[in-house]
């Protein structure tokens, strides 16, 4: 460890982000080892954040209470600078805050569905606040004057915000977050309990430690053009320039570390967000469905989707109701061809008769342009089709023609069983 009269030229920044990660696992069970290193990076982004562009937010959020949310907005407030707590600051209160001279603070929102939740009320200048300032050059007019001696003026709300709430949140704060979802310990889960009179300080001594080290790098940081992982572009990448830009700078196996987490967290918040419905169904008809067919029946493909027992196909709304081939039809006709036409089903030729079924082709551009990464490698089986015709597979069809498309390819690349 390094001690308080060591040179921060010296600091090992791998070295102390491990004891970073290290802090955070005595207190917090995170759900995947990925969160832990994303965690330790957002830590030490927030030191460094006026070298950035932008700023990823961090949301612990998960379906029930005493998930460990708060503890983990506890273990970070005692690793960011001016970290200030709140769970019903006003508007004009966090305006203030980010204009302090000491610098910008780190906001940490507690029960932060109270500002997004179906009971959050008129909590539109926080919403405006949160949704503008994860950008540098973010900014609020407001007025600002008594009475009729008001004139207007731009309040800066840059700065980096950690959050943790129930359920969810809108997709305009999702898609600029880290999502950690939160979940209940198991009985073979421990941590260490966390006592703030003791363990702050112990925080605070890293904290500090993380501000030295951030000095040395800051330059690095602010002329970093991190290398993204393959797939990972836009929004998802604007959030992770940052974390990964650390990662690079800390050095060790920092990198490789950050762009797995990188790669598995935008996974995982994709295909775990109820407002990306219309990806979540795109990416389980690439990665479960089609797995490399050509063409597949809509009979197949809803059996398919159904029998997923971690998909929300099977109860799609309060009444418990599947999804049926309409709502199949109207989630996929939001995404357009290669060719820019809405994507349909089309007959597939079986026999004596023509189903409706998707075609690869049709949704291809829609999985390049919308979907994560693709897994390495995939073992899923195909289940049985019923209702179709006896005894053929898809490879022995023969495609409709439909005015609207081009025909596709004579054959499919596997055969799809149909049930006897």
């Amino acid at each position: 460890m390094t001690s308080p009269n060591t040179p921060a030229e010296t600091i090992d920044g791998a070295a102390l982000l491990d004891e970073v990660e290290a802090f955070h696992r005595r207190f917090n069970v995170f759900p995947t080892e990925h969160a832990y290193v994303a965690v330790a990076l957002w830590d030490a982004h927030a030191h460094l954040i006026d070298a950035f562009d932008g700023t990823a937010r961090i949301a612990f959020l998960s379906p029930e209470p005493g998930s460990g949310k708060s503890r983990a907005l506890e273990i970070v407030e005692t690793l960011t600078p001016r970290a200030a707590t709140t769970v019903n600051a006003s508007p004009n209160a966090l305006f203030r805050l980010v204009e302090l001279p000491e610098g910008r603070p780190t906001l940490l929102f507690d029960e932060i569905d109270t500002v997004f939740g179906p009971k959050a009320g008129d909590n539109e200048p926080v919403r405006g606040f949160l949704n503008s300032g994860y950008r540098r050059g973010g900014k609020m007019l407001r007025c600002v004057g008594d009475g009729a001696n008001q004139a207007p003026e731009w309040f800066s709300s840059f700065c980096a915000v950690a959050m943790a709430g129930l359920g969810s949140l809108p997709d305009t704060i999702l898609t600029r977050s880290v999502i950690i979802r939160m979940r209940k310990r198991a009985p073979n889960e421990t941590c260490e309990p966390y006592r703030r009179r003791s363990h702050e300080k112990q925080g605070h001594a890293l904290r500090d430690r993380l501000a030295d080290w951030a000095a040395t790098v800051h330059d690095q940081v602010t002329d970093a053009w991190p290398e993204m992982p393959e797939g990972v572009s836009d929004r998802p990448a604007d959030v992770w320039e940052p974390l990964l830009a650390v990662a690079d700078a800390a050095g060790g196996n920092w990198p490789e570390r950050a762009r797995a987490a990188c790669v598995e967290l935008i996974r995982s918040a994709c295909m775990d967000d109820d407002a990306s419905l219309g990806v979540r169904l795109l990416t389980d008809l690439r990665d479960r469905v089609f797995c490399g067919a050509d063409r597949m029946p809509t009979a197949a493909i809803l059996e398919v989707l159904l029998g997923l027992d971690d998909a929300p196909w099977g109860d799609m709304n309060d009444d418990g109701k599947p999804l049926t081939s309409r709502a199949l039809s109207k989630f996929l006709g939001q995404y357009m061809t290669a060719n820019n036409k809405p994507i349909r089903p089309r007959g597939i030729r079986m026999g004596s008769s023509t189903p409706k079924g998707y075609y690869a082709e049709d949704l291809t551009d829609a999985w390049e342009r919308y979907c994560p990464p693709p897994p390495e490698s995939r073992n899923i089986r195909h289940a049985a089709t019923p209702q179709l015709t006896r005894g053929e597979s898809v490879a022995d069809t023969a495609p409709v023609a439909d005015d609207n498309r081009h025909t596709p390819p004579e054959a499919a690349t596997f055969p799809l069983h149909l049930a006897g």
